[in-house]
């Protein structure tokens, strides 16, 4: 996932962003892409002549099997995130933890909460999650 860099009233930014709007949101559009690509599609429309319901069969399944997105960071967590990721801590403040937790729920639609039991484990676990996204974002 990468946020576009420049001017948004070029024509590389209307290609870029075309692009990205064309992505799968769930299983429907894959299914939707699959069979237009195989040439289903097409027959199946010549074959009924009238409404098949795939565009209703494409929202339904996109609404019970969706793409998991990852919600874009805000230039503040972004650059938290920099500072962050860009050396070792031997140590982590409860304010650091909380703002971890607070980004990670954001971005992946999350409700992690901090919690007394094995709490490095489970910030590992949410760190390693939000520097994945983290990572691609660059």
């Amino acid at each position: 996932m990468t946020e576009f860099k420049g001017d948004k009233r070029t024509k590389e930014y209307r290609a870029w962003k075309a692009k990205h709007e064309k992505q799968s949101k769930g299983l429907g559009d894959t299914i939707e892409k699959i069979t237009t690509a195989t040439g289903i599609k097409s027959l199946v429309d010549w074959v009924t002549e009238e409404d098949c319901g795939c565009s209703e069969r494409r929202d339904a399944l996109n609404k019970l099997f969706p793409y998991k997105k990852p919600k874009w960071f805000t230039e503040q967590e972004y650059e938290w995130l920099t500072e962050w990721f860009s050396r070792k801590r031997n140590s982590i403040s409860v304010d650091a933890q909380k703002r971890m937790f607070e980004i990670h729920n954001r971005i992946l639609d999350e409700n992690e909460r901090i919690t007394g039991g094995c709490t490095p484990c489970k910030f590992n676990r949410i760190q390693a999650k939000v520097k994945q996204v983290y990572d691609k974002y660059q």
